[in-house]
């Protein structure tokens, strides 16, 4: 979980932070957390009420195919007692499988994902918008990762080409400026942006498979980067080196730090891969609780280093490219490492991201028993999953932008939203099929009715705020 969450978000964060303040930026950071935390409880106690829902479907199942070889002399009447007999155990409380299992009833035995969930507890309406939602949000983790790779590449190798170092303190660069010769930085990044799409995207035509070790090398490198970075920043302020002096409060940063911290802690839609292993889950909830009280001191500390060690005009959207300066690493070999760092590990991610959007968009449109003609399985649903974020990418390589908006709204539904419903739905079908005197032993601490619909108008309003925040910088603009 740690791993899952401590991602891309946590480099452009730094420069939300500076944006934003830090007091402000600190506390809007243990809040989201708080919020995250919350709703995670609220899916596993969905996840656990789905397990219930089948294990008891499954024994019904069997009750009634048991029931069905005994009455087999025939008599005209037996199917409508037997069929009645089913449609009520639909909506009884099942008593006789309550008192036989009830301490394992609720256990989380079998991975139950976010789509299948929506699909138990939701009518069709809300399952589109679940997928809506979820695709909206994977479109945008797209275009980041899409836009991420060229910007490092770029940043590195332009600024090489003409300086012996890279990124300065004191230098800033724009689109326009030269890379090589006659070549605009600007075209630079269109040329690594099309290389990446030619290399990566055909992965999308195809499934992406036996990633263990893969994942275990690129969650090996994000370590000792994110390791290195702070050190570094914290010898450069022990030496008295540390130019920044970020505000207290500034308001007009608080949109992109909260779609940015809202996407940092995005871990909702993994958890039944995360949580179902898992042997002994007597004590889950206090074991994500000590993950997200990690997950927070890391992202502080990351955090402060970066803006009291920068200062704010200089602190770069892919935290990183800061620490490709010589004044500030002098070993060639770290600033390469640390500049070219969202290159190894985002480009082993992007195929897995985009394998997981297109088997969503067959899903959403998938028909019982229906099958797909070759084309639109093998190329259309593809093209649609490759080609919007590519563009996306084209258009724009501000990640602060991007980062924060994904977070914001994609990621105001998949966060708040929905484990809100779920939670709430998953308690209604819980008491309709197994009676108000069953317990499920993974409720969430935050059972009271008033903690869903907390989480529901702190979505709404996030929504609200971050949308008339747009509306009037434009306007000003």
């Amino acid at each position: 979980m740690f791993n899952l969450i401590v991602g891309t978000g946590a480099l452009t964060m730094p420069k939300a932070f500076a944006t934003a303040g830090w007091l402000v930026s600190l506390v809007l950071l243990m809040f989201l957390g708080f919020m995250s935390y919350m709703t995670t409880t609220f899916v596993m106690e969905a996840m656990a009420a789905a397990n219930a829902q089948l294990r008891w479907k499954r024994m019904e199942k069997h009750k009634v195919c048991d029931d069905d070889d005994d009455s087999s002399s025939g008599v005209s009447d037996s199917d409508v007692l037997l069929q009645d007999g089913y449609e009520r155990s639909e909506t009884r409380p099942i008593l006789s499988v309550q008192r036989r299992t009830s301490p394992n009833i609720f256990e989380i035995t079998e991975r139950v994902e976010m789509g299948q969930m929506a699909s138990m507890f939701f009518n069709k309406v809300g399952v589109n918008l679940f997928y809506f939602c979820l695709i909206i949000y994977l479109y945008g983790d797209l275009a980041i990762y899409a836009a991420a790779v060229p910007v490092s590449l770029m940043q590195v190798t332009c600024v090489t080409g003409n300086h012996s170092c890279s990124v300065g303190d004191s230098m800033k660069y724009n689109d326009t400026d030269k890379c090589w010769r006659s070549i605009r930085r600007i075209d630079a990044y269109r040329l690594y942006l099309a290389a990446f799409t030619l290399l990566l995207g055909p992965f999308t035509f195809f499934n992406v498979q036996k990633t263990k070790y893969l994942q275990i090398m690129t969650s090996l490198m994000r370590w000792i980067a994110f390791v290195i970075m702070i050190i570094l920043a914290l010898i450069h302020i022990s030496e008295g080196k540390g130019e920044g002096h970020p505000p207290l409060a500034q308001l007009s940063g608080i949109r992109n730090l909260f779609g940015v911290c809202v996407y940092s802690f995005m871990c909702q839609h993994s958890l039944p891969s995360l949580i179902t292993p898992i042997s002994r889950k007597q004590h889950v909830n206090k074991l994500v609780l000590l993950d997200y009280v990690l997950i927070l001191g890391f992202y502080s500390l990351l955090s402060f280093t970066a803006i009291f060690c920068f200062r704010n005009e200089t602190l770069m959207d892919m935290y990183t490219l800061n620490f490709t300066n010589c004044q500030l690493v002098n070993v060639a070999f770290i600033r390469y490492f640390l500049g070219l760092f969202p290159v190894f590990t985002i480009s082993t991610n992007f195929p897995i991201i985009a394998v997981t959007l297109r088997n969503n968009w067959k899903t959403l449109f998938h028909r019982e028993g229906g099958t797909y003609p070759w084309v639109v399985d093998r190329i259309v649903f593809p093209a649609i999953t490759l080609i919007p974020p590519v563009l996306v990418a084209v258009c724009t390589h501000d990640l602060e932008s991007l980062v924060g908006i994904t977070g914001a709204y994609a990621g105001n539904g998949i966060q708040y939203i929905i484990p809100a419903f779920l939670a709430y739905y998953s308690r209604k079908d819980t008491q309709l099929v197994f009676g108000s005197s069953a317990v499920n032993k993974h409720l969430s601490p935050f059972r009271h009715t008033f903690w869903i619909g907390f989480v529901l108008i702190w979505g709404l309003s996030c929504f609200v705020f971050v949308t008339a925040n747009i509306i009037l910088s434009e306007t000003k603009l």
